[in-house]
């Protein structure tokens, strides 16, 4: 088994070879707009508002200068937001939504002006005001304050990046929140969405693979044709010489007529 840092290793060496002499702006094969998680310490509270009551949600839905796994086409890479690069996309007052898990009904957004966004040296932070009528809410809420939602995260785009000189590290320099969205996750592995993304998930689960599945996955690698070894050349043979049909070799056409005559004499 290939232990993690010869894969990084071999990973970087293949982005290097495929990239030649022109440099690879995005990872190749890399979700558009992935899912990337950060541990957040949440904090929810009851709060009146506009003369209503609401639940204020507020944390950091992204970390700054923090290095977080992800994989490409190739493998495994260190990805890493750099501080200001959400300052072009916040000046240009993005719609974006709060939501739980990336799915379901918004709960706020900043067109209705109840989810704020800024950034500042540790991150991407957010504010939220929820309804607290809604049963969606009223969820998320406990959920937070029994410390079973422990991580933000939000769904962006990259404008901008580089690679690092030895293709193990990339930086995102800018990137764009329009239409996207931020809010709590449950805790867990990035479920990302594309296959080279899922990679590191797959790897990390083959040991524990039940044995049927296991073997069905190793079936199916096996008949891969980049994964099979190369074979050595067989040395070149004479063709062997195409048997005679039956029936039509005069020696055994004799034969026969021979035989026929012996019986009946």
């Amino acid at each position: 088994m290939t232990d993690p840092a010869s894969l990084r290793a071999q990973a970087a060496a293949a982005r290097r070879s495929a990239a030649g002499a022109t440099e690879m702006r995005v990872p190749r094969d890399r979700p558009e707009a992935p899912e990337v998680r950060f541990t957040s310490q949440l904090r929810a509270k009851k709060v009146v508002r506009d003369e209503m009551e609401w639940y204020e949600v507020e944390g950091y839905a992204s970390s700054f200068e923090r290095g977080y796994e992800m994989w490409d086409a190739f493998g495994p890479y260190t990805e890493v937001v750099s501080k200001g690069a959400a300052d072009k996309t916040l000046a240009a007052d993005p719609e974006v939504v709060f939501r739980f898990n990336h799915g379901g009904t918004p709960m706020a957004s900043t067109r209705n002006g109840r989810l704020q966004l800024w950034a500042d040296d540790a991150g991407l932070g957010q504010r939220a005001w929820l309804n607290p009528k809604r049963a969606d809410v009223q969820l998320l809420i406990q959920a937070i304050e029994d410390s079973d939602v422990r991580e933000q995260s939000f769904m962006f785009r990259i404008t901008e990046g580089t690679w690092s000189p030895d293709y193990t590290e990339y930086r995102i320099n800018a990137f764009d929140l329009e239409r996207g969205d931020v809010g709590p996750v449950t805790y867990g592995a990035n479920p990302h969405t594309s296959v080279s993304a899922r990679s590191g998930e797959f790897l990390a689960s083959i040991d524990h693979l039940s044995p049927l599945v296991a073997r069905e996955a190793l079936a199916r690698l096996s008949e891969r044709a980049d994964l099979r070894a190369p074979q050595p050349n067989a040395p070149a043979t004479a063709p062997a010489a195409a048997p005679a049909a039956e029936g039509r070799s005069i020696a055994m056409v004799r034969a026969r007529l021979l035989a026929q005559l012996g019986d009946e004499d």
